[in-house]
This record gives structure tokens, sequence and C-alpha cells, in this order.
């Protein structure tokens, strides 16, 4: 088989194996077109092409065998990537595959996908030119896997852990989370992190963390070619040992449009330049939002218990299942729970709708809050012992892959959540 190179190295036993979906690192930018003779096997690809770690990924997905694929590709270059599903037998796979050798590019690779677990004919085929022979059926990590193991360097640095925070609604204190939930990450297991304020008009991380930088994101992201680790450290600001800020500007000198992509350069180098990046992500749904937001490893919904919050929540949680639709739920947290004289739905009757857990519940403190933002501090930094420093510790472990939390923590709401609930009977 000329075309389909003979000299494709085999696989080294240590490469990626099939696993889950979250371990899996997104891949580069490459063209794939898979020939598909089932229709369980089409609609896994059609799948695969959705998930966010082919984002970059030109998919292409057609009913047809390998005949169908050697007839395209006779008048039409190769892509990088050829997934062919076969029912052929091991004794006619190779003559089968004969055709489509003499049309395809020597730099192409190819996977199949066949009914015969034979390990003769997998070393045969990997002799021939073939870079993966996998048996049905198969499933999306395992494809997914198997594209990594051919195009990402198994001795690149690994990308680092992406959680975005984003509120239902305006003023229910995302931003507050999602600053402290940072310092706790970086502080409690001495990671290195970057908290990025994308409210570039409007953003407080800066206030919070007492810093006046001079550089910021604003730099990052309408400058996108001078983006390289050198520049980000420029850009850095230093909170504490291991926690960096990438401030917004918080000016309104100019107007802020955005294209749908111009946050990715920056997420992606952020990704390569520490272990876990927090992303506060300011309260509107436009293009640049959703990319973002699609394209984090956790999502984080704060929220507080109104009706406005819980229609929000909702259809945010129905819009990002579509945008996410092979991840995780995202993480609600209910926030300024027990605020004096204003009504609120129970917390209980508030996810009963949704279907889904709090991972925290953070009680209304005026006072903690309110005298850590005017001191530029964080929670545990005023008061390590209390119950929010404990929560924000138990969703630093939870957003880290560290735990998880099966129950919400409650922050020492005790009788406060008991009086709510028979307020709202």
């Amino acid at each position: 088989m000329s075309a389909i190179d003979y000299n494709i190295e085999t696989r080294a036993a240590q490469e990626p194996q099939a696993g889950d979906l979250e371990a899996l690192r997104p891949l580069p930018r490459i063209s794939v077109h898979a020939f598909c003779i089932s229709e369980e096997v089409q609609r896994l690809m059609e799948k695969c092409g959705g998930d966010r770690r082919m984002a970059k990924v030109s998919m292409r997905v057609t009913s047809g065998n390998i005949m169908a694929a050697a007839n395209m590709f006779a008048s039409a270059p190769t892509p990088n990537l050829i997934i062919l599903e076969t029912d052929a037998t091991p004794a006619g796979l190779l003559d089968e595959l004969a055709p489509l050798a003499q049309v395809c590019d020597p730099s192409t690779r190819v996977i199949i996908i066949g009914r015969y677990n034979d390990i003769a004919l997998y070393r045969e085929l990997v002799r021939n030119g073939i870079s993966e022979y996998v048996v049905a059926p198969v499933t999306m990590s395992e494809v997914i896997a198997s594209i990594a193991a051919i195009f990402v360097d198994p001795d690149s640095e690994p990308l680092g852990r992406s959680i975005a925070f984003i509120g239902a609604k305006g003023g229910v204190g995302s931003s507050t989370i999602a600053h402290n939930c940072a310092f706790s990450i970086s502080n409690l297991f001495s990671t290195e992190t970057i908290l990025a304020d994308l409210d570039l008009p409007f953003g407080t991380a800066n206030i919070d963390f007492d810093q006046d930088p001079a550089l910021g994101i604003s730099e990052a992201v309408f400058s996108p070619e001078r983006l390289d680790e050198v520049f980000l450290d420029r850009l850095l600001t230093t909170c504490s040992q291991h926690l960096s800020l990438l401030a917004s500007p918080s000016m309104l000198d100019r107007a802020y449009d955005y294209d749908r992509s111009a946050f990715q350069p920056v997420m992606e180098l952020l990704q390569r330049s520490a272990p876990v990046t927090v992303l506060d992500i300011p309260h509107n749904w436009s293009d640049w939002t959703r990319v973002v937001l699609s394209e984090a490893d956790e999502v984080v919904i704060t929220c507080t218990p109104d009706l406005a919050n819980l229609r929000n929540v909702k259809n945010m949680l129905d819009a990002l299942k579509k945008l996410r639709p092979n991840d995780k739920t995202p993480h609600i947290i209910l926030n300024q729970v027990g605020m004096p004289k204003r009504p609120e739905i129970a917390p209980a009757d508030f996810c009963e709708p949704l279907e889904i857990e709090p991972v925290a519940i953070v009680p209304f403190d005026v006072q903690l809050f309110g005298n850590a933002a005017n001191s530029g501090r964080m929670i545990s930094e005023l008061d390590a012992k209390s119950p929010t420093s404990e929560t924000f510790s138990q969703l630093a472990h939870l957003l880290t892959g560290r735990a998880t939390v099966k129950k919400p923590k409650k922050a020492g709401l005790g009788s406060v959540l008991s009086l709510l609930g028979r307020k709202s009977a």
C-alpha cells in the first residue's frame, strides 16, 4: 500500500488510551472525514464532531464504505485523517483498502473501525501503514482518544483546567464567588492559578485584590498577534504566592465589542501557562460568552433565590446542555440566601424544577463580605474559620476534581433555612 505510507510508526504502548472524556485534551486544527456503513457509527461520529474537544477539528461524516472513500478521493485531496467503518473479513480487508491506497496522500492517517477482534489483523494493518484499528462497538472516548494518540504530542505539557463563573443575573455575586474560589484553589493546593477578569468595562477583580495594574487582559484581547508566554508574564499581576491576575482595565474610554472568538487565543495561552485558570465572565449572553462557556472545563452558575434567577438558571442550563452535550451539568451556587426582609424561594423549592442540587448555599453576610471587599482581601484571609470560608474550601476541592460534594454546603445557615422553608410553605 504505497499511498498509505508503510513507515507510519506503530504507536508506543505508553501513548494515550481511551478513557473518560473529561481526561482527554482538545485536538489541534486538523481535517477529518469519516465513512460509515451503519447508522450507529454515523451518529457517533456526528456526536464526536460536536464535542468541545474537537472544536478546532473540521469534521465531515459520510455514509459509505471504503470504496466510496476511494472514489471520492480519486478527484479530491485527502484530509489529515480518514476514519473508515468496515465489515470486511480479516482475509479481505487489505484488498478492500488497495484502491484507497492508490489515491491517498502519504501524510494522511487512517483509522479503521472493524468487526473482528483479531490481533494478527491489527499487526498486519499497522505494518501496512494504518494508524489504528478498533473493534466495534466503539465509544466517543475511544474515537477521540484514538485521534489524540495520533495528533497530540504525548511529550507536550498538559493543558490546564479552566473554570468559568457566570451569574444568572446581575448583582448575584458571581465575581465574588469566582475570586474567592480562585484564591482558595491557589492557597490550599499551592497550585499556580490565573484569574482572568473578562468583564473589561466593569470588572472588579483588581479592586477585590487591592491591585492597580497598568496592563491587563485588554492588551491580550486586542493584540492577539503579540500573545506568547513572555507577553503574558508582562500582563499578569501577582496577588499571592500562587495566584496571578489578568485584570480588566475597568475604564469606559472605548466600546468593548468583540468577535465571537476574541477570547480563544487568550484561553489557549492561559491553559498552557497554568494548571488552573478561573474565568470571571460578566452577566451577558453573546457569541463570545457562548464560546467561552462551551470551551471551559467546568461551568459555575451563581444565583440568588428569586423567580427571575430561577427562570434564568433554567434557560442557561438548557442552553448549555446544547452547547456542551457531552459534558457534565454546570454547578449551581445559591448565594445571598437569608437576606433580611427580602422574600425568597426556599432552596429546596428553587432547585426542584431545575432537577439539580446546588453544590453550595452561601448565606447573606453583609458584614463579612463587605469588610472583605472594602479591604481588598478574601474571606479566608479575614476569617479562615468561618463557615463561608469552609464552603470556598470545599468548592476548591470540587472544582479541581479533588473531591465530590454530595450535599450542598450551607455555610452555617442552620435555622435560617428552616425559617425560609416555613415562610415558603
